[in-house]
């Protein structure tokens, strides 16, 4: 490796590197000293340091000759400049010395002042603090004036006013009295002051909620109250209207057409509410910054009382007064919803009213649960439907509670049910079927005003004078009664009920059907059949007849009392039922007068096999004819077109007991003589018949006639054409012919003439050959 070249330092570049540092420069006031570090740096690196020196050395050399040059050219006047100079100092040195011994005179002088002075300003100092102490108790003493006036004010009420003041002192504007001890002793405490405005209007607030619970009831009853003054006026208005009466209070059109009156439930002569206390509340949190916590600290406490507003169990008679402090409860909440801004929402009243609606609705069912009088489930809905009708709006939602009365409705109505079938079958059983007797004109009055009769029967007992007997009894009168208070009640719990239930109208029109077939048919029915008194039946007859007319008349009064706006006639299917009840009354009537004409029936003597026919009737026959006559005509208090039905079944009956004998299994044998005295006591009744006004009966006969025709005038051979049968002979019966012929032939059997033996052979024939027409059939 070669040898590193020395690094020469020449004038030029030691000029250079002291001119760096202003060593050189006379216009520099400063000594860049820092510079040196890199050249001495630089030097020890290359190990020059005695290079440099020499080089430096004889820069000095070089420098100090151009200055001794420089002098040796101005000497003369350097050396007079330095002349002055010393005259100069010897006059400083002498005025030195007068300044001095003047100065200490004058220290001397000053002493004594600058000790005063000195006192003085130590005298001024301590006053100065002195004020400034009491500028600061001044300042403390007001400070503390406004903390005990924060108490006062929150003694008195005036929270926010309290709340001001503290944050007043908070805010003083910076003096000497902040950076005391006491200063900051008082800020330390303001938080425990502000918690103790904060517990008071806390406790001012619990106290008007308990005030509020005391008053809920109170509230609830003046909203009630005025909302029944409005029903009231409503249902007036609505009567007078018929437009109307389908619309309900609180429907859109009476809202449109309410005259509404201002009455301000929380505002009036009788009770005041005020709210001051929790709107402070609300006011003071939100500034504290603790709205929050008031929100649920007052939903808690609402949740709790809403609780305690039921009483478990419910009693019934209590229910009022549950209603008026639930909606008293619920108005409260609505105006502090409406008048807080958002301290209260919509679902936390939500919450609380769906839960003291279920509460309640489960607390009533309890209750009503062993209730068996319909009045007890109606009073329960006419309180509710006040308590619905009062809170009903978008925020509390009424759909349970109208449900919970329809199935309270739906209970109502089975027991009303039960309640009118008892009576109706008391009413049924207790008449004593004689026609309803009126005295005066106000009475008949009353009686038309309760049944459904026809527009001309109504006019015809009008115009009969009093006292009359009219034509139903007591039960058709008290059945009528009885079915509008039914109608009355049943629409009495419907009425303002919201028309959720679809087949109101339907379920009364069943509930009809079912009182009027089950009950009252039903039990006229039963009554019937255990009458046998004629009168009575005549009764029954004509209160069956009006009950006809009275399903028709109602279903047109049910059409115009239906809830719904909409729908055809409302149809009873017990028109249909009575129509049977009236049959089988008049069929009842037939049955007992065929009884008592079994009985003369018993009583008759007839001789079936006589040598001669008889000139004139049996015996019997009168007592018969004059009972009939009698009793039919004096009895039976009934339209005249069913007395000629009675009449006609009574022809009828005997015409068949007549064909009873001759066609029947009772007589074994019979001859040609006993059948024309047969025809004797049938001419007998027919003239009968038509003596007293009733020819007609004889057709009762004609089967008789026509059959006795055939084998009293030997026409066998005729009837045996099925032409003449179809025409002639209809309304024989080929099997009593021919049993009456067997009848004939048996008897011919026992005779012992040949002339009679023959006749029994052919009457023997032509029975069978009767019996030939329609093989296989009996009598």
């Amino acid at each position: 490796m070669p040898p590193r070249k020395r690094t020469v330092f020449t004038q030029e570049s030691i000029d250079q590197q002291l001119q760096q540092i202003h060593l050189l420069d006379q216009s520099s006031s400063s000594e860049n000293l820092e510079q040196l570090g890199p050249i001495i740096k630089q030097i020890h690196t290359g190990r020059q340091q005695d290079a440099f020196l020499r080089s430096v050395q004889a820069l000095v050399d070089s420098k100090d000759a151009e200055i001794e040059r420089i002098c040796g050219e101005n000497y003369q006047d350097f050396i007079s400049s330095v002349s002055t100079l010393f005259t100069v100092k010897s006059y400083t040195d002498k005025m030195k010395e007068n300044i001095s011994s003047l100065d200490a005179s004058v220290s001397q002088l000053g002493r004594g002042l600058v000790e005063k002075k000195r006192a003085l300003l130590q005298t001024k100092k301590t006053a100065a603090n002195l004020d400034e102490a009491i500028d600061n108790l001044q300042a403390c003493l007001r400070v503390l004036d406004v903390v005990h006036r924060v108490g006062e004010m929150i003694r008195e009420g005036k929270y926010w006013s309290a709340l001001r003041s503290l944050e007043d002192i908070q805010n003083l504007p910076q003096t000497s009295l902040s950076q005391t001890p006491f200063y900051r002793h008082l800020l330390s405490s303001l938080p425990s002051l502000r918690v103790q405005i904060k517990d008071a209007v806390t406790a001012s607030m619990k106290e008007w909620l308990l005030k509020i619970r005391e008053n809920s009831g109170e509230i609830g009853r003046l909203a009630l109250e005025a909302m029944e003054i409005r029903t009231r006026r409503w249902r007036s208005r609505r009567d007078k209207d018929p437009l109307l009466r389908m619309s309900r209070v609180g429907s859109a059109v009476e809202l449109v057409t309410y005259e509404k009156t201002e009455f301000n439930v929380l505002d009036n002569d009788k009770l005041t509410v005020d709210f001051k206390p929790l709107y402070q509340c609300i006011h003071i949190y939100t500034t504290l910054d603790s709205l929050d916590e008031l929100q649920r600290s007052y939903q808690a406490d609402r949740k709790i009382q809403s609780d305690l507003i039921l009483p478990i169990p419910l009693p019934l008679g209590s229910l009022p007064a549950v209603t008026q402090e639930i909606s008293g409860y619920f108005i409260v909440e609505t105006h502090v919803l409406e008048t807080t801004g958002t301290f209260r929402s919509g679902r936390e009243v939500e919450e609380l009213w769906e839960g003291v609606v279920s509460r309640l609705t489960v607390a009533v069912q309890s209750a009503l649960r062993p209730e068996t009088d319909p009045d007890s489930f109606l009073h329960v809905k006419e309180c509710l439907i006040g308590f619905i009708t009062t809170l009903e709006s978008p925020l509390y939602s009424t759909t349970s509670l109208h449900s919970f009365l329809i199935v309270l409705f739906e209970k109502y109505a089975q027991l009303l049910e039960k309640q009118f079938s008892k009576r109706f079958d008391d009413i049924v059983w207790q008449d004593d079927c004689q026609p309803m007797y009126i005295q005066s004109q106000q009475e008949l009055k009353t009686v038309l005003d309760v049944v459904w009769i026809s527009d001309e029967e109504r006019a015809e007992v009008g115009k009969v004078s009093l006292p009359q007997s009219l034509p139903w009894s007591q039960t058709f009168y008290l059945c009528c009664e009885d079915i509008r208070g039914f109608i009355q009640k049943f629409y009495a719990f419907v009425e303002g009920v919201s028309q959720h239930h679809r087949n109101i109208d339907d379920l009364l029109s069943k509930s009809l059907d079912n009182l009027l077939i089950n009950h009252i048919c039903s039990s006229i029915n039963n009554r019937l059949a255990e009458t046998t008194n004629l009168s009575q039946l005549a009764q029954i007859v004509t209160n069956a007849e009006h009950f006809q007319v009275a399903c028709e008349e109602l279903e047109r009064s049910l059409t115009s009392l239906r809830t719904a706006q909409r729908g055809g006639t409302i149809r009873l299917k017990a028109s249909s039922s009575f129509d049977e009840t009236f049959t089988r009354s008049v069929t009842r009537i037939k049955s007992v007068i065929n009884s008592k004409l079994d009985d003369f029936f018993e009583l008759s003597e007839y001789n079936w096999v006589p040598t001669s026919r008889e000139e004139g009737p049996n015996m019997y026959l009168y007592e018969l004819v004059n009972w009939l006559t009698t009793v039919v005509d004096s009895q039976l208090l009934i339209a005249s077109s069913y007395i000629d039905e009675a009449y006609m079944g009574a022809a009828e009956y005997i015409a068949e007991c007549f064909m009873d004998f001759l066609a029947g299994r009772n007589i074994a044998m019979m001859n040609e003589n006993a059948i024309s005295n047969l025809l004797v006591d049938c001419d007998f009744l027919e003239n009968e018949f038509g003596r007293i006004g009733r020819p007609h009966l004889s057709s009762a006969f004609n089967e008789l006639r026509l059959t006795t025709r055939i084998v009293l005038a030997d026409k066998v051979q005729e009837y045996l054409i099925p032409a003449n049968r179809q025409n002639t002979y209809a309304i024989v019966k080929h099997k009593r012919l021919q049993a009456l012929l067997e009848k004939l032939a048996q008897y011919g059997s026992t005779r012992r003439d040949a002339p009679g033996r023959q006749l029994g052979e052919k009457r023997r024939k032509e029975a069978d050959a009767v019996g030939r027409l329609f093989p296989g059939q009996g009598r």
